[in-house]
């Protein structure tokens, strides 16, 4: 029954996008938007891709740098970790949001011996430190251009995802904090998710005597937004579009953290609203904001290519779940 009711949401989601991006195209006047991409520079292009391919080794390693709390002899080689990575990456291409790609992370690392509590555990503080790092660069973003703070849903996107990442993220710099979310998990009358989110309150308490590499990824995090913002300035700039440098540094890392919350597939359908809704404000009609984002979905697939190879070749195996490591812990 669980797997239908997996499928059937899945399906749904899967229409929401397609419905959702086909009436933005739409809309927007598709062949405003084909002529845009037809007529792009790809020497700007090369240059996003490059930094693209950047950005994703910086994520790989800023996952490896949370590994720190993880005995050194149940810790797989370094060739086995970048595989869980790029293959978890792929497959999570295809999930709504990127959720399904963390559990698939998850689920890989603890095949290779790792506990399932720690490798939930590193996974969730990446995902956290993602987001915060979002968030920062968000903020930098309203400084300069603070036009921004005038639409409500802009601060309400914003307020949300701040206090839900920085809960989180008290949680590890603080036993006090932590052991106050406990209790309050005790009030949640559903006595399974009370349970596994005291667990994972436990998990993220592994550390507390790791500052270091917290706030090193918290750092490569901040980057990570930085380099899109790049990437996605050299997409307009192949599209010859004329928004200052300012506006990509106050767009894009909302946009990043709308794509990241929204229940769509890899972003789609809320990249497209989101780049015309926010581009508009800064004076950039609804055409060229639209094949912008086209161009900075796709971009994300170029990341996914060492995933994709590793999974054709044999990382398969590792999501399907033919090692049984994980089951006798």
């Amino acid at each position: 029954m669980s797997e239908k009711r997996f499928s059937a949401g899945t399906l749904l989601r899967l229409l929401f996008t397609i419905g959702l991006t086909a009436y933005l195209v739409y809309r927007a006047n598709p062949r405003e938007i084909g002529a845009a991409l037809a007529g792009v520079d790809w020497r700007w292009i090369w240059a996003a891709i490059g930094l693209a391919l950047v950005d994703r080794v910086l994520m790989g390693l800023r996952w490896i740098w949370l590994l720190a709390p993880i005995n050194r002899r149940t810790l797989p080689p370094m060739r086995v970790i970048m595989r869980v990575f790029f293959v978890s990456t792929f497959v999570g291409t295809f999930l709504p949001s990127g959720l399904g790609g963390d559990a698939v992370r998850s689920l890989q690392l603890s095949q290779e011996g790792v506990p399932m509590s720690q490798s939930l555990a590193s996974v969730l503080i990446d995902r956290v430190l993602g987001i915060v790092g979002i968030l920062v660069a968000s903020a930098l973003g309203l400084v300069l251009y603070p036009a921004l703070i005038s639409d409500h849903r802009v601060g309400w996107v914003f307020l949300v995802t701040a206090v839900a990442s920085l809960a989180a993220l008290s949680m590890v710099y603080s036993e006090t904090c932590a052991e106050l979310g406990k209790r309050m998990c005790r009030l949640i009358p559903i006595k399974g998710l009370a349970e596994k989110i005291e667990r994972l309150i436990d998990a993220l308490l592994a550390y507390r005597n790791h500052h270091g590499a917290v706030t090193l990824v918290l750092a490569g995090s901040i980057g990570v937004q930085f380099l899109r913002v790049l990437q996605a300035w050299c997409l307009g700039m192949s599209l010859g579009m004329t928004a200052p440098f300012i506006q990509y540094v106050a767009f894009v890392p909302l946009i990043v953290l709308i794509m990241q919350v929204a229940p769509v597939i890899n972003g789609l359908g809320a990249s497209q609203a989101a780049f015309e809704w926010l581009f508009k404000i800064g004076g950039t009609p609804a055409a060229p904001a639209i094949a912008l984002s086209i161009l900075f979905v796709a971009l994300g697939f170029v990341g996914i290519l060492p995933g994709m190879y590793l999974f054709l070749t044999g990382g398969r195996s590792r999501v399907s779940g033919t090692s049984r490591t994980s089951e006798s812990r």
